[in-house]
């Protein structure tokens, strides 16, 4: 099985790669959508949530702008998120790849992949380049858009120099759906020979 490991900065389109790499959404392993999911399902995450932060979290499911207000409030709070929900993340990452070994390729769209040293040698890195002004438009759009937020989380993030030596492919998003679609099928037809 090939990991295509999808990497770039916040708002780049690694979602979006990921999707057209893979219309089989069941080979695409998306950490945010866990993230969620952990938000919303999993209580013993919550419960832990509660204790380490308890004047932000106040009941189940946990609400991201309680996340967000904790946050706010003290950026070391995004630690002791991270502490509590990427171990999580990693046991739905590792089931994933588990239930898919027999697959040609699985698609991993994980933020911090790189930063975590989740990515194996074998692994095909690619990085989504965009330029700043873009990103920063399109980041802008978003529903939920935190100026403050985001910030914290790029420095949680290796910079995109970093990120692009790291990778095998680098491709350059300028946000034309069919020029993206027609990279995503030539680069799935170069890696799966």
């Amino acid at each position: 099985m090939i990991k295509i490991c999808v990497v770039g900065e916040i708002g780049s389109g690694k979602t979006y790669l990921s999707k057209l790499f893979s219309p089989k959404k069941k080979l695409i392993f998306n950490a945010d959508i866990e993230v969620n999911k952990i938000y919303k399902q999993h209580r013993p995450t919550f419960t832990k949530l509660k204790k380490k932060l308890p004047l932000f979290i106040k009941s189940f499911p946990v609400k991201k702008s309680e996340l967000y207000n904790s946050i706010c409030f003290n950026k070391n709070n995004l630690k002791k998120i991270i502490e509590i929900v990427h171990p999580e993340v990693r046991k739905k990452m590792n089931s994933f790849l588990k239930k898919n070994n027999k697959q040609k390729f699985v698609i991993l769209d994980v933020p911090l992949l790189l930063e975590n040293k989740l990515n194996k040698p074998e692994d095909v890195i690619i990085y989504i380049d965009a330029k700043k002004k873009t990103l920063q438009k399109f980041l802008k759009r978003r529903s939920g858009h935190n100026p403050k937020i985001i910030k914290l989380l790029k420095e949680l993030q290796f910079t995109p120099e970093k990120k692009k030596i790291s990778s095998d492919i680098i491709i350059n998003n300028n946000f034309n759906p069919k020029k993206m679609r027609l990279r995503a099928k030539e680069l799935i037809d170069s890696i799966i020979i």
